[in-house]
Formats: structure tokens, sequence, C-alpha cells
């Protein structure tokens, strides 16, 4: 989830710093986030709001795409 954030950032223009004030983080705790696999659901509400992008669809379809692998 982590990369797919950065990705999105990226993809935006925005800068990490920008990034971080708006969710109120450091610059550290936001490059552990982009390397983490997982994230709290109320960081990543925020996040949605922040970078106007619904990142739960982009997890719902992970989600269902494994258990059809099943």
């Amino acid at each position: 989830m982590g990369q797919i954030i950065k990705t999105r950032l990226e993809n935006q223009g925005q800068s990490v710093t920008w990034f971080c004030k708006k969710i109120n983080c450091s610059r550290s705790k936001c490059y552990d986030l982009f390397k983490s696999n997982s994230i709290d659901t109320i960081l990543l509400k925020e996040i949605c709001e922040v970078l106007n992008y619904n990142f739960f669809k982009d997890l719902s379809a992970e989600i269902e795409t494994q258990m059809f692998e099943k």
C-alpha cells in the first residue's frame, strides 16, 4: 500500500514535504509509510482525502483478486 501511495503522490507532482505537512507526519515516518505493506485505516482515509484518491478501492480489488485465486 505504501508504494501505491508514493506513486500516486509522485503522479500528482506533489513533494514529500507537502504530503508530510498535510498528514501531520515527519519525513522519516512518511518514508517508513512508503515502505510499509500495511497502514492504519484512519490514516489511509486521511491520505485519500489529501491525495483525492480512493485507495480503499485498490485494496478492495486486491482482496477480491486474492479470493478468486484460491
